[in-house]
C-alpha cells in the first residue's frame, strides 16, 4: 500500500477540487440571456392582484425570459422587490419550497429561477446586504423568470432574473423607509451553512473516495 507515499498527491487533489469548487461557487449562471419571450394577455377582471404594486401584463406586449440569472459571488447584485408570501397575497399560490403561506412579518424570499437553482437553495438562508446592514432571510419560493401571463402567475410578468422577492420583514430589518418600499439595488449572498455545506460536502467524498477506494484501486494515484 503506498498511502504515505501517495499523500501529497492527494491534498493536491483535494486543493484542486476545492478550488474547482470556489469557481463554480462563484461562476454559477456565468452566462444569462434570454431563453425566449411570451406575449401578455389581458388579464380577466379582478384576477391580477396589483398589491405591492406589482404589475399586471398588457394584451399584445412581450416579454423576456430566462432559464438563468447572473453570477453568484460573495457579494451578488440583485434587485431587491416587495411581495407577500401570504393567502390571498400577490405571490399568489403557496411557496414552491413547502407548498405554504408565509407570514409577511417572517423574513423570507423568493429567488429568480437561476438563483433558485431548481430547488437547490430551498431551505437555505441567504444574507442580504444594503443601507448598512446585513439581514439573513430563508428562500421558501421561486420567482418565476420562465413563465407569466397567466393564471397560476396572476397574470403578473415574468420575473427578472436578477431578483430578490422579499417579504415586509426583510424590509423593515433593512430599515429602508416605508415610502421607498418596492424597487431596491441590494446586493446577497449565500449564507455560510450553505459554502461550508458545498465545501465539506466534497471534502467528505474525496476523503471517503481517496482512502477507501485507494486500497482495492492503487493505480488511480501511481
Amino acid at each position: 500500500m503506498k498511502i504515505k507515499s501517495g499523500a501529497t498527491s492527494v491534498h493536491v487533489i483535494l486543493l484542486l477540487l476545492i478550488l474547482v469548487a470556489s469557481l463554480w461557487l462563484d461562476t454559477e449562471g456565468a452566462t444569462c440571456r434570454p431563453s425566449g419571450r411570451i406575449r401578455g394577455e389581458k388579464p380577466p377582471p379582478r384576477k391580477c392582484n396589483r398589491e405591492n404594486e406589482s404589475e399586471c401584463c398588457r394584451r399584445g406586449r412581450f416579454y423576456p425570459t430566462f432559464q438563468c440569472s447572473p453570477p453568484v459571488t460573495h457579494h451578488t447584485k440583485a434587485i431587491l422587490t416587495l411581495n407577500s408570501f401570504e393567502k390571498g397575497g400577490d405571490g399568489g399560490g403557496p411557496s414552491e419550497c413547502d407548498n405554504k403561506f408565509h407570514s409577511d412579518n417572517t423574513p423570507v424570499v423568493a429567488l429568480s429561477t437561476g438563483w433558485f437553482n431548481n430547488k437547490k437553495r430551498c431551505h437555505q438562508n441567504i444574507t442580504i446586504f444594503e443601507n448598512g446592514r446585513r439581514v439573513h432571510a430563508l428562500v421558501v419560493d421561486e420567482c418565476d423568470s420562465r413563465r407569466g401571463c397567466d393564471a397560476q402567475h396572476d397574470f403578473q410578468l415574468p420575473c427578472p432574473n436578477n431578483v430578490v422577492d422579499a417579504s415586509k420583514a426583510v424590509w423593515k430589518a433593512l430599515g429602508v423607509p416605508k415610502s421607498d418600499w418596492g424597487g431596491l439595488n441590494i446586493h446577497w449572498s449565500d449564507a455560510w451553512p450553505f459554502t461550508i455545506y458545498i465545501y465539506l460536502s466534497i471534502y467528505i467524498y474525496i476523503y471517503i473516495y481517496i482512502y477507501i477506494a485507494y486500497p482495492f484501486f492503487p493505480f488511480l494515484l501511481a
